[in-house]
């Protein structure tokens, strides 16, 4: 079955065919590192990591390139309210964000561009844009994005401008919805922007927020890419104005996919800074969350679907988790006397399917946990063969390969076995009082025995 993800710019599911054949060029807007990421964005991150696992597993070699923001309106205001350099906040925060992805298993992007490191690169482009009659200078030297100049603005958000009123002048990064205006490309230096600028055939300034994306993904990606992601908050007015200045700019065609991911909410509200009700990854640390468990949470519902989060949601990521971490452990102990081959199960073809189609996760989670449940009736009746086994470890590992909640599975010395294998016996006896003597011993050894009608398991003590 062909790939097919759900386009921004159609505003439908479409095929998804490569420029290249087997590469996938990727583009990601990463943070605004004028404070730490919290959990709302970390949906986006997450949804973009699962997309480039799936696009590894099928097989595309996959190149990506994800922003670093570290000069706009708001790193700016907070650097000044903070009392510091600019550079000294953003490297902070960016250190943060780069810590908080090593920790929920993202698979790091090829390059991280800065955008304080690209000022050349967007000067370049607004004087082609200038030249081009695209943009023009402003009495305070300021450099704007002629709207009325480019025709098919309002592609991705499906505007119409002949409808708008008269566009005018804005400077800031972010504005109302659906309000097309002139917007910003050059800034010139202001009071307010204190120590931040940069020299330009304009005078003293700095980029405006949308030219640095265009600049970045142009530089590494080439003119033409495959795929642009972000959250549906980055629709407008940033990824429709990044349109209109890059093809402007380079006259040709720019990203042949848009995909965003819905909003995390709580308690019905958007997570925002904003509104104050956000989570950062420590707190959902601190609050008995691990990495597995969040990444569980966080990528079960649909990336193009609304996800209310709440903190007693990590009970049910850990009741799944360990449903997966259970059957795997049942599976590694009979493979010592499997046959090599493996029969990976029927369900596979149809959980690839389920992610062929827009990564349709709440799908294929029911397709992997109805196989886990198969599984286990079949191992309790003992009616698996080796190859089986074998095939249903194999279904667990490229499970984890898309989605990374298992955590590190842990090697149960032999010793270990020895103690609850003599434990066995003693219950058959009725030996209670030497059972119980030697789970505790275990105990104290950092192991817990838990009986289950299939037999004893074993799992460390947290």
């Amino acid at each position: 079955m062909s790939i097919r993800f759900y386009n921004t710019i159609n505003r439908k599911k479409v095929k998804f065919e490569p420029i290249t054949p087997g590469k996938v060029k990727l583009y990601t807007c990463g943070p605004t590192v004028y404070d730490t990421a919290h959990i709302g964005n970390f949906r986006t991150f997450l949804f973009e990591d699962l997309l480039k696992r799936f696009l590894i597993f099928k097989g595309y070699e996959v190149y990506h390139v994800m922003n670093i923001t570290d000069v706009d309106d708001k790193t700016i205001k907070r650097a000044n309210t903070e009392e510091m350099t600019i550079n000294e906040l953003t490297l902070r925060y960016t250190e943060e964000f780069m810590n908080d992805i090593k920790s929920l298993k993202i698979l790091p992007a090829d390059k991280y561009p800065r955008a304080t490191e690209h000022i050349v690169e967007m000067i370049q482009m607004i004087q082609t844009l200038e030249k081009s009659g695209y943009a023009y200078e402003t009495k305070d030297h300021s450099i704007y994005f002629r709207l009325d100049s480019y025709d098919s603005y309002g592609q991705l958000t499906k505007i119409d401008l002949t409808k708008q009123r008269a566009t005018e002048r804005i400077i800031n990064d972010e504005y109302s919805k659906d309000n097309p205006q002139d917007f910003a490309l050059w800034k010139a230096w202001n009071d307010e922007d204190g120590k931040v600028f940069w020299e330009s055939p304009w005078g003293r300034g700095r980029p405006g927020w949308h030219i640095e994306c265009s600049a970045m993904s142009i530089k590494y990606l080439g003119n033409h890419f495959d795929i642009h992601c972000g959250g549906v908050d980055n629709i407008f007015p940033h990824h429709e104005n990044e349109i209109a200045q890059s093809v402007s700019a380079t006259k040709g065609l720019f990203v042949n996919y848009w995909m965003h991911s819905e909003y995390l909410h709580i308690q019905g509200d958007k997570m925002s800074k904003t509104l104050g009700n956000y989570h950062k990854i420590s707190d959902l640390i601190s609050e008995g969350f691990t990495a597995e468990e969040i990444r569980f949470t966080l990528l079960s519902a649909h990336y193009r679907s609304k996800l209310n989060f709440s903190l007693n949601q990590n009970q049910e990521a850990r009741t799944a988790i360990q449903r997966i971490t259970d059957l795997q452990q049942r599976l590694f102990e009979l493979k010592a006397s499997a046959q090599t081959e493996s029969s990976i199960p029927d369900e596979f073809e149809e959980f690839v399917a389920a992610l062929d189609d827009d990564l349709d996760t709440p799908k294929a989670f029911a397709v992997f946990f109805g196989w886990i449940r198969s599984m286990n009736n079949f191992l309790d009746r003992g009616e698996c063969m080796p190859n089986q086994i074998n095939g249903g470890l194999e279904f667990i590992e490229k499970f984890d390969d898309l989605f990374a909640i298992i955590p590190e599975m842990v090697i149960v010395p032999q010793e270990v076995y020895v103690l609850i294998e003599k434990r066995e016996k003693a219950r058959l006896k009725q030996d209670w009082k030497t059972a119980d003597k030697i789970r505790n011993l275990l105990h104290k050894e950092g192991w817990l025995v838990e009986d289950s009608p299939s037999g004893p398991k074993v799992k460390p003590k947290k």
